[in-house]
């Protein structure tokens, strides 16, 4: 069939032919269909709710044809961190057995389309249906910093919407869901034609299909490394140890029940964090403002930073400092998955205040919205239909049913809250806070548009984050401060280390690889702290102090972090190859060494860096050829880094090594540490070796002890890999004993 070329059209398709007019109203196209929600459906004036689900249900059928472009996979093998689904309908083979042919297609394609909607909504991808069972990533092509939640709100909508699809069957189907999350190797190009498949390799997979297996019908199950990354997103049973087919371990599982009642993101993902450093000026000013706005004068503070920076950690020190006063609080969450649901933040916020769980029936949820709504004004009937229709309870007997044109009806539902913060302040002061606000939806940014020119005379105090990519428009205003959060100095970070480590002193070659790794970021700072100290990289020494248990290789990125610093590369995939070059080359490089060694026509190599330079994942001092780049953060090297198999990783460091070597003569004398390097990365071992011995002689002409003693050690860890009696190993050998520094050293 066709897809319909109007409006008209495709409401006669799905049987709401009399809906037209209310669609021609309101300037509503099929460009515009794709983008509607419920709330706008009931603002064009479709009261019955069972047709809003039915043109819902249509808009979801057309969205496939008229869809912006997904990313598109690799073709390259890549390493990845994944989630992945495996889920499977239930008594299949039963099925099968009892249903003709043709119906069972229809039973299957119903099932596997409502799979489809439901991943791909989340931004996962489809990787291949086997029969009766579907295999999800979520990660890939396109990496976000919230893959393992998208996986897992993907699995909870699947169970719940199975059960639901229409089929031949004569009897609700189920289906069972296993996630898991960790490092595996995706991309090759398996089969051909309908069979082909980004196969994708590791441990990971295997895992997700035993889970599978594991839960019962209409459940969703998850590994611990799911389950590490979700945090108190969502509510848990915990399975114990458990032994899967195939596995040499019992595996720790998880049953995901639903939603978590969790306020905040912040509080549910980062629940047990390091204490606010290094911002006392910035709570001195929010505290300022708050005395302030108790005294009548209202506030607005737009609060700025980078992710990681501290921003919800000091709006949550805010709300401990105002604690002990009588106050009312008022706490919103945009959403990164609800960008486009209007209104979003205030309809969590009076579900949380009120106490509105799903399983209430409309009576009991009306009647706790009422009680808060008491709470702030003595007139309730005026909001309460209102707000009771935002979130889509019925207003039952007592309350008149909204009857109003669309407009109208939009305006007086911004106005609902209004009168609620109002009401509210006159009572007692008010601390607002709205997280996030780069991801809010456009109500929501014309509901704040009201609030911020209203509440200067109101005993309110409205705190906005957001990341610095988005542009508040209220910045300009009197009673408006825009508060921007920079990167903490080194010594503050030490503060953050040492209250995780609980006073112990780490080694000093790790606690400088932190520091400079983690770039001033509190954030990154706790998250590399943790790896550390969970990896068995060092023990406890006495009452002070941590050891090494081996020589300091690199740590690896948190799997708290890797999946937002992998989405920050893959929203750039033509630039891909060039930030990895970058990143073998090092954490900083010089136009003329990446321009000879990607060998790309000046113009696209000119137009990549900008592009690089213009997300801010590398920065530029000077102009080319002369220009030095710089990435923002050494863990987005270390992410672009990490998505290189071995052997692209070698073959880049070859030809970085070549390059060196025919272009920068220079190289090899003043710097052979530089060189050797490369050649170690590049599978060169005695020429690597050769040249680190040659780094120690001349740290060793300069006096620069320490250094030689470096050099000589990364000389000898490649020699033992060496044939042990072949003539070039002992040689080098005894080259690094003749220095006469190992011996002292070691």
């Amino acid at each position: 069939m066709s897809q319909p070329t109007s409006v008209p059209e495709w409401l006669m398709a799905v049987g709401l032919a009399e809906y037209a007019a209310c669609f021609a109203r309101n300037d509503i196209d099929m460009s515009m269909l794709p983008h509607l929600t419920d709330l706008d459906l009931k603002e064009i004036g479709i009261i019955s709710l069972g047709h809003r689900r039915r043109l819902l249900t249509g808009i979801a059928e057309l969205r496939p044809a008229d869809a912006r472009p997904r990313p598109k996979p690799q073709t390259e093998a890549e390493r990845r961190h994944l989630s992945i689904m495996f889920c499977d309908l239930v008594a299949s083979t039963a099925l099968s057995t009892r249903l003709d042919v043709e119906d069972l297609r229809v039973a299957v394609g119903s099932y596997h389309r409502c799979c489809a909607e439901a991943i791909e909504r989340e931004g996962g991808f489809v990787a291949k249906y086997m029969g009766d069972g579907v295999l999800a990533y979520f990660g890939y092509p396109q990496a976000s910093e919230h893959d393992a939640e998208r996986a897992v709100r993907a699995g909870l909508a699947l169970a719940e919407a199975v059960p639901l699809l229409d089929t031949p069957a004569g009897s609700p189907l189920g289906v069972r869901v296993g996630i898991a999350t960790g490092l595996v190797v995706v991309g090759d190009l398996l089969g051909t034609g309908a069979a082909q498949e980004q196969a994708v390799v590791g441990e990971t997979p295997n895992l997700a299909a035993r889970l599978q297996a594991l839960a019962a019908p209409g459940a969703v199950v998850i590994a611990s490394g799911t389950r590490d990354l979700t945090g108190g997103l969502f509510e848990y049973r915990d399975l114990g140890m458990v032994p899967l087919k195939g596995f040499d371990r019992n595996v720790r599982a998880w049953q995901v029940l639903g939603s978590d009642a969790a306020e905040s993101r912040f509080e549910a993902l980062r629940a047990a964090g390091a204490p606010l450093v290094g911002r006392d000026d910035e709570t001195s000013l929010l505290l300022r403002r708050w005395e302030q706005a108790k005294a009548g004068k209202g506030r607005v503070v737009l609060l700025s930073g980078e992710a990681g920076v501290g921003k919800s950690r000091l709006t949550q020190v805010l709300l401990e400092l105002s604690a002990p006063e009588r106050h009312a609080r008022l706490r919103y969450f945009c959403s990164p998955h609800h960008q486009d649901s209007a209104l979003h933040p205030l309809i969590g916020q009076l579900n949380h205040a009120a106490g509105i769980r799903r399983a209430d029936a409309d009576a009991v949820r009306l009647a706790k919205l009422e009680a808060v709504i008491a709470q702030a004004t003595d007139s309730p009937r005026e909001v309460l239909p209102l707000l009771a229709d935002l979130l889509g309870i019925a207003p039952g007997d007592r309350h008149p049913a909204i009857d109003l044109p669309p407009p109208v009806r939009k305006a007086r539902t911004l106005e609902a809250p209004l009168t609620l913060i109002e009401g509210l302040a006159a009572r007692c002061p008010v601390l607002m806070i709205f997280e996030d606000v780069h991801w809010s939806d456009p109500t929501t940014r014309a509901l704040l548009d009201l609030l911020v020119d209203r509440l200067d005379a109101l005993r309110v105090l409205l705190v906005l984050t957001f990341r610095p990519e988005f542009a508040p428009p209220w910045r300009d205003r009197p009673q408006v401060d825009l508060l921007g959060l920079g990167r903490l100095p080194s010594e503050q970070c030490t503060a953050i280390i040492s209250h995780l480590t609980g006073g112990r002193v780490l080694p000093r070659e790790i606690a400088s690889q932190i520091l400079d790794r983690a770039d001033g970021v509190p954030l990154f700072v706790e998250e590399l702290t943790k790896t550390v100290l969970e990896s068995g990289l060092v023990r406890k020494a006495g009452s002070n102090a941590y050891l090494a248990t081996a020589l300091v290789g690199r740590t690896a990125i948190p799997e708290t972090l890797l999946d937002s610093l992998l989405g920050r590369l893959d929203r750039m995939p033509e630039t891909r190859d060039l930030a990895q070059l970058g990143a073998a080359i090092g954490r900083q490089f010089s136009y003329e060494l990446i321009a000879a060694v990607a060998e790309l026509p000046p113009p696209l190599l000119a137009r990549s860096l900008e592009r690089l330079e213009s997300a801010e994942l590398i920065f530029r001092r000077g102009a080319p050829p002369d220009a030095e780049y710089t990435f923002k953060h050494a863990l987005v090297q270390d992410a672009a880094y990490g998505t290189m198999l071995r052997e692209k990783r070698q073959r880049l460091h070859a030809r970085i090594a070549a390059t060196l070597e025919s272009d920068f003569p220079e190289i090899p004398v003043r710097q052979p540490e530089t060189l050797a390097h490369h050649c170690a990365e590049a599978g060169q071992t005695e020429k690597a070796a050769d040249l680190y011995i040659a780094a120690s002689a001349r740290a060793t002409a300069a006096s620069n002890n320490i250094e030689a003693t470096a050099h000589l050690k990364r000389a000898m860890a490649l020699v033992k890999t060496l044939p042990p009696r072949a003539p070039r190993t002992v040689e080098l050998r005894n080259r690094i004993m003749l220095s006469g520094w190992w011996w002292w050293s070691a």
